[in-house]
C-alpha cells in the first residue's frame, strides 16, 4: 500500500517534528539519559536524516545533501540555542553548547549518508543492468 501525499502535507510533517524535535532538546533530560547524551544526538540525527531522505529525497543526490546540510546547521543551531538562554534568558535548560554534541550530529549524518549512499548506488547498478539485459531487447520470433 503506497500512502500519497502532497508537497505541502511533507511540509507541514516536517515542520511538525521539528516543532517536536526542537522542544526535546530545549528542556531538561531525565538523569537517567545524562550517561548516553552523545549516542542519543548520532541516534536523533540519523533518524533525523532518514525521515527527511524518506520524505523529500528518494535518491536525490541533491537534495540529501541540502537536508544535511540543513540537518548540521539546525544541529549548530540547537547547540548556540542552549547556550544562549542559558546566558541571557538566566534559565538552565538541556545543557550548554557542546563541540562534542556537534561532532555527534555529524557522526549520525555521515552514518545515514554511508547507507543512503550505498543504497542509491545499488538501485542505479541494479536499474541499469536491468535497462542492459540482452534478453529483453531481443527480437521476438513469430511463428
Amino acid at each position: 500500500m503506497k500512502i500519497r501525499i502532497t508537497f505541502w502535507q511533507k511540509i507541514l510533517l516536517a515542520l511538525v517534528a521539528f516543532a517536536v524535535a526542537i522542544i526535546g532538546f530545549m528542556v531538561r533530560l531525565p538523569s537517567a539519559f545524562s550517561h548516553a547524551d552523545k549516542e542519543m544526538h548520532t541516534l536523533f540525527y540519523f533518524l533525523a536524516a532518514a525521515f527527511l531522505n524518506i520524505l523529500f529525497a528518494k535518491r536525490n543526490l541533491l537534495v540529501h545533501a541540502f537536508i544535511f546540510g540543513f540537518l548540521y546547521a539546525f544541529g549548530v543551531g540547537i547547540e548556540y540555542a542552549q547556550q544562549y538562554s542559558n546566558t541571557y534568558l538566566h534559565k538552565k535548560i538541556h545543557g550548554n553548547f557542546d563541540p562534542e554534541d556537534i561532532h555527534s550530529n555529524l557522526q549520525g549524518l555521515i552514518a545515514f549518508s554511508a547507507l543512503w549512499l550505498f543504497y542509491a548506488a545499488v538501485m542505479f547498478l541494479w536499474n541499469t543492468m536491468k535497462r542492459k539485459d540482452p534478453a529483453d531487447n531481443a527480437p521476438s520470433v513469430k511463428q
